[in-house]
């Protein structure tokens, strides 16, 4: 098995274990339709540069991102415990978002443009 099948695997899985803490977490499925591809917008970057492109949807598409904002809505969660409740829910749609991106190949892009990414050119060799 290659290494970029690994990979989408292991997208496949993230996908799936978060949907399932999703379902057990009692949140609206409705959220979750309207924000799946919310993570998406960075995408708008490339509107100014590939360069900026790449940063603001790499942003928006690793794990890192998602798990600081868990991170600070676990640590408040005794003292905002409503607010905590919706942000472990849109992290929890956006781990699913990047575990789908990465089981379909939509890795993280480069500087030299859109279709470059960490798992192989989109649509051309792997």
């Amino acid at each position: 098995m290659n290494e970029n099948t690994l990979l989408r695997l292991e997208g496949l899985a993230v996908l799936l274990v978060a949907l399932g803490i999703y379902s057990q977490y009692g949140a609206s499925w409705w959220l979750f339709a309207g924000l799946f591809l919310l993570p998406d917008l960075g995408m708008l970057g490339y509107l100014a540069s590939p360069r900026l492109g790449a940063w603001t949807y790499n942003a928006a598409h690793t794990y890192v991102t998602p798990l600081i904002v868990a991170g600070g809505a676990f640590a408040f969660r005794a003292t905002a415990a409503e607010y905590a409740s919706l942000i472990g829910s849109i992290t929890l749609i956006w781990i699913a978002h990047i575990g789908f991106d990465r089981a379909l190949a939509l890795g993280l892009k480069r500087a030299s443009g859109f279709r470059d990414t960490h798992l192989g050119r989109m649509g051309g060799d792997r």
